[in-house]
């Protein structure tokens, strides 16, 4: 589940390379699950806090476990999504494999195992095929969303002048000089949500 599309589609592929142990049935943007599924997997894509308040009641309708899948380590950001229920927290920068480790671990009941961050993660976000980072792409999602500079490092737990700087490369990499301009320059390379669902047929038997 995520806000944006290309997170959602990007995460689906990369869990495609492994049919025999997971099974990806639906795919979630701004839209309820529908299927009994063992894990939910929740980017963090330009979440907001009050994204975050609705997760007891997305358990409590699914009795899933929930994933938090984030760029952003940061322990009272961790610390918050865990105090909502939330069964294990993967970092981005895992590769494939860890993440899949991850979830395993999530379904047997272990805890997730500690693995070292690598930067090769694979996926996808808004604005990556024009040169910005997920970082960045973050920042400039949460501008079209309307937050305020303070607002943006509150909800990534990072100072403001860090934001003021990974705003000034955005900004360079788009061709834009003012936050109005960065608006209509997401919205128009689609940072900004729809509600969409894809179901998906199981295609091979399940392992759990």
């Amino acid at each position: 589940m995520n806000d944006s599309h290309i997170v959602v589609a990007g995460l689906a592929a990369m869990l495609s390379k492994y049919p025999d142990r997971v099974d990806v049935v639906e795919l979630d943007v701004q839209r309820p699950v529908l299927n009994q599924v063992d894990i939910i997997l929740y980017d963090t894509f330009a979440a907001t806090s009050s994204d975050t308040d609705g997760i007891p009641d997305l358990l409590r309708n699914t009795g899933a476990r929930l994933v938090v899948y984030s760029w952003t380590l940061r322990p009272a950001l961790m610390r918050e999504v865990l105090e909502h229920n939330a069964a294990g927290y993967l970092s981005k920068t895992m590769s494939p494999e860890q993440v899949v480790q991850g979830l395993e671990a999530v379904h047997a009941g272990r805890p997730v195992p500690e693995t070292d961050a690598d930067d090769s993660a694979e996926g996808d976000w808004p604005g990556r095929q024009h040169g910005l980072s997920a970082r960045e792409s973050e920042v400039v999602a949460l501008i079209v969303q309307g937050l305020s500079n303070q607002e943006i490092a509150d909800n990534l737990f990072l100072s403001v002048n860090s934001i003021k700087t990974y705003i000034r490369t955005a900004y360079r990499k788009i061709g834009v000089a003012r936050r109005a301009q960065a608006v209509s320059w997401g919205i128009a390379h689609g940072f900004v949500s729809s509600e969409t669902r894809a179901i998906r047929d199981s295609r091979t038997p399940r392992r759990h």
